[in-house]
């Protein structure tokens, strides 16, 4: 009985061990934080945009007397605990308010301080979102994803006005440490792109137009949106059709198919395609974009890496002149006594 039982524990054992292994590689394996450095200047942009449009309007929506009053806003949040410091200023204080939000965004975009700006840029983007709930969309929403994982990893770590300040303590540019949080908050957006994805397509296929290929021609035809005129496609319902159940099968398909190395180019290409459409036939390109952002965290992270070097090279420690002579001896014999050659960056890349 026991030889019987034996194997079958064996390999619930090596199920767990290799499933723990895989979980912890999958999350916690350190990663270059070029790739969040660059997610952080495109979301930072964003951030930047999307609140300095609020400037003509500013007193009307955030003011203590604005068109949403507390009162409403309140009755609308009822018990769902949405914080914002817009409860806390004062009538005169609403312009100096808007002004030192956008200062930190400034900040967080230019990779300053990023550890703390980061916190203080969730907390903004939380803040503007929760006092006028009635203008809050999907731009929002990601807005607020991509800076709540931003600030878990360490953004400021590349690309970024820290990493600059860092080097010139140090004399010298260095490649930025890979890090644990670095591939955390890479594999929180990467997850949580598919996820939306995933819920996007699986809640299309509630509507019977999806089904029947016809959804894609009314969102094209809506008149309240349409930036382009596309009312030539009802000449060709062939195409309506293909785009519609494209649209879906690749939504609900593209949290499987985005992690194969070989697909992956093919399924960004979707998106890419699928985004670029909703801004130009759609004029929503702030949120086509602002998704754009969470599909870049797919990115090769080797080649953003390089990028990142070839923006800001590697240069030798400042010396005086005559220490650079004194030590020309010492520097000749290590160069002798160094045989061993460096890892190729290639190989860290697929180490890590």
């Amino acid at each position: 009985m026991r030889r019987l039982i034996r194997p079958a524990v064996d390999y619930a054992a090596d199920l767990v061990r290799s499933s723990a292994r895989d979980w912890d590689a999958f999350w916690f394996t350190p990663a270059d934080p070029s790739l969040l450095g660059l997610l952080r200047i495109l979301t930072g942009l964003m951030l930047l945009y999307t609140h300095a449009a609020w400037a003509p309007v500013l007193v009307d929506f955030f003011g203590p007397a604005g068109w949403l009053s507390p009162e409403l806003v309140h009755a609308i949040q009822q018990d769902q605990h949405a914080y914002s410091f817009w409860w806390l200023v004062p009538a005169g204080g609403t312009w100096p308010t808007y002004v030192a939000s956008m200062a930190i965004l400034a900040l967080f975009t230019a990779g300053l301080w990023t550890r703390l700006t980061s916190v203080l840029s969730l907390a903004v983007v939380i803040s503007f979102a929760h006092r006028a709930p009635e203008a809050m969309f999907g731009l929002d929403q990601i807005n607020a994803m991509l800076t709540l994982y931003l600030a878990i990893g360490p953004s400021g770590d590349a690309l970024s006005l820290d990493r600059l300040l860092a080097a010139r303590r140090a004399g010298h540019a260095s490649p930025p440490e890979p890090s644990a949080g670095a591939n955390l908050a890479l594999r929180l957006i990467n997850v949580h792109m598919c996820i939306i994805y995933l819920f996007a397509g699986l809640s299309k296929l509630q509507g019977e137009s999806w089904w029947t290929g016809e959804a894609m021609w009314r969102a094209l035809a809506n008149m309240e949106y349409q930036t382009a005129d596309m009312t030539w496609l009802a000449w060709h319902p062939w195409l309506v059709n293909l785009m519609t159940h494209t649209c879906v099968i690749w939504e609900v398909s593209f949290c499987m198919l985005v992690w194969r190395p070989r697909l992956r180019p093919l399924m960004l290409a979707g998106a890419v395609l699928l985004h670029a459409g909703i801004g130009i036939c759609l004029g929503m390109w702030t949120f086509a974009l602002i998704m754009l952002v969470g599909c870049a965290s797919f990115l090769p992270r080797s080649a953003v890496r390089d990028l990142a070097a070839w923006l800001a090279p590697e240069r030798p420690a400042f010396r005086p002149a005559a220490l650079t002579l004194s030590l020309a001896p010492q520097a000749a014999g290590a160069r002798f006594a160094a045989t061993e050659p460096r890892e190729p960056a290639l190989a860290r890349d697929l180490a890590g």
